[in-house]
């Protein structure tokens, strides 16, 4: 069963400002990730960072990551979270901060 993909909100307009060729790039990686969620590498905690539970995607000679989770018991949804370059570790304090913004507003 192919996983369903969804984009955070603001992963979305991460995507749609991309260059044209990375944007093919990423596009033809998320579109794996239906089929196989677990193409990336788990993450962990980066610097101060913790992503327990998130993946990473390289792209374009990883100079962008993709940052997404998994959902669901069957894995039926691909989370994008965010994508972007990994400098100085900005992507990943980026998806953490919409992550605790995601919690927050369930509360």
């Amino acid at each position: 069963m192919a996983s369903k993909i969804e984009f955070h909100p603001a992963a979305a307009k991460e995507f749609d400002a991309l260059d044209g060729g990375v944007k093919k790039e990423v596009a033809s990686k998320i579109d794996a990730l239906t089929e196989n969620p677990f193409l990336g590498r788990p993450l962990g905690v980066r610097g101060n960072v913790n992503l327990t539970g998130f993946y990473k995607l390289y792209v374009a000679k990883k100079t962008y990551r993709i940052v997404y989770r998994l959902i669901g018991r069957e894995i039926e949804i691909v989370e994008i979270i965010g994508i972007g370059k990994r400098d100085k570790q900005q992507i990943y304090k980026l998806v953490v901060r919409r992550v605790d913004a995601l919690k927050k507003r369930k509360k």
